[in-house]
């Protein structure tokens, strides 16, 4: 993309995000010969918080980004991967829970057309940055401001996902050549046992890219969202042993509420209950209060487990969370459910898609838990959560 059309971009993203519905953004045409940077602060200073705009200091280091982010692939792919590490443990640019800012707008209209760009092995080594792109370009009215920027969608999908697609293509690509090789009587043994041996390679790896999946999901049951679950941060209070069950523990987690809720955790092989008095955990709270061993639980702690289950942690709440806060998903705005239904496996059906990454962040089929101080983490990498 030519300098000039990058700064359009940025410009028509930048007026439609601060609403300045009543200025063309066609009247900076004739100053395009000014950085990136300079158009921006033209801009903002024009916008109804004027000035105060170009005094946040975090929000110009990102316009600097935007101004200084280079046109060579070689270079713009480590600035890209430079953003992705930086986004790897927050959903928008400035950290602001799941609020879009001018920084998201101008660094996204500057890489635009440099990710769309990448061959299909380099975007994936960059799933934070796509997540965030496919999060910026599908938010509402955020979306509108890049309505003559996309020239493609961004599509996020976990890297295992990729890796089935993978085996699929070229287990079909060996098939294809196998069957337009003439055949001749003397080839045939030979052939058949070069057809079973790309088979079985197929097969071995198409068994191997399973297994790090989770565990099959009904295709009516695919896109079920994890905005029907309720996680707040508790603060677990106190915690005590099942009175009769030896891997039970049963803690009061204060959410916030009236009252303190009572969960009971399989927990009692990993941590004990002064571990757990007063550490910040994610807890469900719309699930169906049930009893374990006669001892009613109002609520799941989830946990981190690796894949043999010897390890098993609660979630870290990041420090500065807010006891009662709820975690967010960037792209999953809906209403949790007042009470799930267990008839229905809701919780189960969205488990499957909940894991930590390889720092550890938790997420939602690769999008973190946010809190307001950030996204809840676990020190088990790779791990499932539940």
């Amino acid at each position: 993309m030519a300098a000039a059309d990058r700064k359009q971009n940025i410009v028509s993203a930048l007026c439609k995000h601060l609403s300045m519905l009543s200025l063309d953004p066609n009247s900076y045409s004739t100053n395009l010969d000014k950085d990136i940077k300079s158009l921006c602060i033209d801009i903002f200073n024009s916008s109804p918080s004027g000035p105060s705009i170009t005094k946040d200091n975090e929000l110009m280091k990102w316009v600097e980004f935007a101004s200084n982010f280079p046109v060579d692939s070689g270079t713009s792919l480590k600035a890209l991967s430079e953003l992705n590490e930086d986004l790897s443990k927050k959903s928008v640019i400035l950290g602001n829970g799941l609020k879009i800012s001018e920084a998201d707008i101008v660094v996204f209209a500057a890489v635009h057309s440099s990710v769309i760009s990448l061959s299909n092995s380099d975007r994936n080594k960059l799933p934070y940055l796509l997540r965030w792109m496919d999060y910026i370009q599908t938010k509402g009215d955020a979306g509108d401001a890049f309505q003559k920027i996309l020239l493609e969608k961004v599509q996020f999908e976990p890297p295992a996902a990729k890796s089935v697609k993978k085996v699929e293509v070229e287990s079909n690509a060996k098939k294809t050549d196998t069957e337009t090789k003439p055949a001749s009587s003397s080839d045939v043994d030979s052939k058949k046992k070069s057809n079973t041996g790309v088979k079985k390679a197929a097969a071995d790896n198409q068994t191997s890219a399973e297994k790090k999946l989770p565990e099959k999901v009904d295709d009516k049951d695919k896109d079920i969202s994890v905005s029907l679950l309720k996680l707040q941060i508790g603060l677990i209070k106190k915690a005590w042993k099942h009175p009769s069950a030896d891997s039970l523990l049963v803690e009061e987690i204060d959410v916030g509420e009236a009252k303190c809720r009572q969960a009971v955790s399989g927990l009692a092989k990993f941590c004990s209950p002064e571990q757990l008095t007063n550490r910040l955990v994610v807890l469900v709270t719309n699930m169906k209060p049930s009893k374990l061993r006669d001892v009613t639980s109002e609520g799941m702690v989830l946990c981190a487990s690796n894949e043999d289950h010897t390890v098993v942690e609660p979630l870290i709440a990041p420090e500065g969370a807010k006891v009662g806060e709820c975690i967010s998903f960037a792209g999953h705005d809906g209403k949790p459910e007042d009470v799930l239904n267990p008839k229905k496996k809701q919780f189960e059906k969205i488990a499957v898609n909940l894991f930590t990454d390889d720092k550890g962040v938790a997420t939602f089929k690769g999008i973190p838990f946010m809190t307001s101080a950030g996204p809840c983490t676990s020190s088990i990498p790779r791990a499932t959560v539940k």
